[in-house]
């Protein structure tokens, strides 16, 4: 039996305006148009939408690469931030309320935050209150919690430690350089650009090393017995050079694929160094939890956390930009489109 709602004063319209992909497609297929403001059902929450992210996931959904589990037509946006506008009654969610909200198929296999409004499970609800403005906390869900879940689920980095960031320059790279950083760990991170390693310094780390596809040597210059621990974002076609960097009974955990590559052709267990653990990370809102996002939303206020935000925009009409400025490469960190109305 559903339970009685609580909804916010005024009363959401009957339509709204969002960002539509109708079929696969170039930018063009980002459409903006009116449709009606979701329903919510019972255990789920309506957010209206103030702020996002924009992701390579989304990139996927438009142009119809992704998985079976991307139908059309489709809203796309797998993280978003803003305020409870409706929600059960006895959930420990209520109008009014600051929230973040990520992953969980949203986007994919129900509609997302390309909206004015999206309605979400509550279980992948992240309740938060903070006087930070919208585009600095809506470059954060999916980032933080991705950098956050691979170092604690997926290492369970310790202060003390030492990090190799594979891909430091990615905005997930930047976000667990500050992440380990605060934990008190020693940061070693990689760019494939010479030029690029001021802006790894800016994000605290404190070995910049310049990727030209093997960097186990310069690791092992710096650390000889190998790092505690390392952060796979570029992929497994430089998996076996990463694992290379770790000290025996260290761990590398696989989270992305910035190079493209997710599988090794012809794989054997014999690749990974003797006493050296290989595990993985793409895990889900709960990841991260609520106390987490508070400390890192006081620890950003406080200026102990860098936000790698590329580019703020705003309203729906420039979410073709962000997505073209995503693709570009061009300028590390987030693309945050903002929803000033």
């Amino acid at each position: 039996m559903s339970q009685p709602t609580a909804a916010a004063d005024d009363a959401a319209p009957a339509t709204m305006r969002a960002v539509v992909v109708t079929r696969p497609g170039d930018l063009d297929a980002l459409q903006i148009k009116d449709v009606p403001v979701p329903v919510r059902k019972a255990g789920w929450v309506r957010i209206k939408v103030r702020a996002f992210g924009v992701n390579e996931s989304e990139v996927t959904t438009r142009k119809g690469e992704s998985d079976a589990e991307v139908t059309y037509p489709r809203v796309p946006g797998i993280e978003g931030v803003g305020i409870i506008d409706e929600a059960d009654e006895d959930s420990r969610l209520h109008p009014g309320q600051q929230v973040a909200t990520m992953m969980g198929g949203m986007g994919r296999s129900y509609d997302g935050a390309y909206a004015q409004y999206v309605t979400v499970p509550a279980a992948q609800v992240i309740p938060f209150a903070t006087s930070l403005p919208w585009d600095v906390v809506g470059a954060l869900p999916e980032m933080f919690q991705t950098a956050y879940g691979s170092l604690a689920r997926g290492l369970d980095l310790k202060a003390g430690q030492t990090l190799l960031i594979r891909g430091g320059t990615s905005a997930v790279g930047l976000s667990a350089a500050t992440i380990a950083k605060d934990l008190g760990a020693t940061v070693l991170s990689t760019t494939r650009s010479p030029a690029r390693a001021g802006e790894l310094r800016a994000a605290g780390v404190d070995h910049p090393l310049v990727d030209n596809g093997t960097i186990a040597g310069q690791v092992r210059e710096l650390m000889p017995d190998g790092v505690d621990a390392a952060l796979e974002l570029v992929g497994c076609s430089v998996l076996p050079d990463t694992l290379s960097t770790v000290r025996r009974h260290g761990t590398v955990c696989f989270t992305g694929a910035l190079a493209g590559q997710w599988t090794i052709p012809d794989f054997t267990p014999f690749t990974i160094p003797g006493g050296v653990r290989l595990t993985s990370y793409g895990g889900q809102a709960d990841d991260l939890p609520a106390d987490v996002f508070a400390h890192q939303l006081q620890a950003i206020a406080e200026g102990r956390l860098n936000v790698p935000v590329a580019k703020v925009y705003h309203g729906l009409e420039q979410v073709r930009d962000a997505q073209a400025g995503l693709e570009s490469g061009t300028t590390p960190g987030k693309h945050v489109v903002v929803l000033d109305d």
